[in-house]
């Protein structure tokens, strides 16, 4: 039968050979999916748990393929690597270890120089590895909970409350959530970073 996604907005479409990657037959549905997806997502929250984090290692290439994988290592195949298709949002798929780069070497300067305040860090360093878009599917989830390790391990700040909701399914905080982005892809950041404290 094969997995049948009903995709919702500001969700990025999975290519044939990236469902392949499924370790889970039986996975039939989205709601199969995303639940499966949470419980190995809630596995990568516990692994961060009481872990000291320094600058250097969180705004990483590899810190950013290892988190990946643990969140969905235990789903996906290609957990952890970068995707070599290309998607409706993001950059060119041969581009994402230099922009990537650029954006870890810029979070960087921030972060050492004070450039901005710890939230505006977190969620422009977010918005810009969304951006990108590494990897085939949990881009969303990854930047958002980078963006919390970020507040957490280099700033010692609580993760945030992302509009206390799931933003997985879809829910008037989530339509808030995409429209929030879009506003940031114009340079207005403004309200990604209210959204991200509600």
């Amino acid at each position: 039968m094969g997995l049948a996604i009903n995709y919702i907005d500001g969700q990025t479409p999975l290519s044939e050979e990236e469902k392949d990657g499924l370790k889970i037959p039986s996975i039939t549905t989205r709601e199969e999916l995303d639940e499966f997806e949470q419980l190995n997502v809630e596995k990568a929250i516990q692994w961060t748990f009481g872990k000291k984090i320094k600058a250097e290692e969180l705004l990483s290439e590899k810190f950013i393929k290892d988190l990946h994988k643990r969140m969905y290592g235990e789903v996906w195949k290609w957990a952890g690597s970068f995707r070599n298709s290309e998607k409706n949002i993001g950059i060119k798929s041969y581009l994402i270890p230099v922009q990537l780069k650029q954006l870890l070497d810029d979070a960087q300067f921030w972060f050492q120089n004070n450039t901005f305040p710890p939230v505006e860090i977190a969620i422009r360093f977010k918005h810009e590895l969304v951006s990108i878009h590494c990897f085939p599917n949990g881009n969303g989830r990854h930047s958002r909970l980078m963006a919390d390790l970020i507040m957490e391990k280099l700033f010692g700040e609580q993760f945030l409350s992302w509009g206390s909701s799931n933003l997985v399914n879809v829910t008037d905080k989530r339509k808030e959530y995409i429209s929030a982005l879009k506003l940031a892809d114009k340079r207005q950041i403004e309200p990604l970073i209210s959204f991200a404290k509600s």
